[in-house]
């Protein structure tokens, strides 16, 4: 696995955020996105229990990041979650995204967040357009995105 590189100030992977995250992604060889996180109280929504938005923004965060690894500098349009089961805190749980297609101009992701046994606790799937005048000053740094 490639280690990706983190992004400043962003919410979920950005390491100069005091209030964020603070994930860690990898790379694997097939093109998949992956990471493993103990989520905390910062996240929580029912007792013990992590927030469904939080939740959201890992899948979108590791969607998106398979959609530039496949080379494309894009935006989510329309993010599709579905919760099968609680994510607790405290527990270590991974958190993968992969690129499934591009038809015409919409791309195409699925994500998941797995519980410790394996078990898909929360699915996700994503539509994302390019729009790289969004990410002009990104785009440079971040070449290492697509090897």
């Amino acid at each position: 696995m490639q280690p990706l590189p983190e992004h400043g100030s962003c919410f979920v992977c950005g390491q100069q955020n005091p209030r964020g995250m603070g994930v860690s992604w990898y790379a694997r060889e097939d093109g998949s996105i992956f990471t493993e996180i103990i989520l905390t109280n910062a996240q929580q929504g029912p007792p013990g229990l992590v927030h469904g938005g939080a939740s959201a923004a890992l899948l979108d965060e590791a969607m998106g990041a398979a959609v530039w690894r496949a080379g494309f500098r894009a935006a989510a349009v329309n993010l599709n979650t579905t919760f099968i089961k609680p994510v607790p805190l405290e527990v270590k749980v991974q958190v993968a995204g992969v690129f499934i297609e591009k038809k015409g101009k919409q791309i195409f992701a699925q994500g998941e967040i797995r519980l410790p046994d394996g078990t898909v606790a929360v699915k996700g799937k994503g539509v994302y357009v390019e729009a790289p005048h969004l990410f002009n000053e990104l785009t440079s740094q971040f070449k290492v995105w697509r090897s």
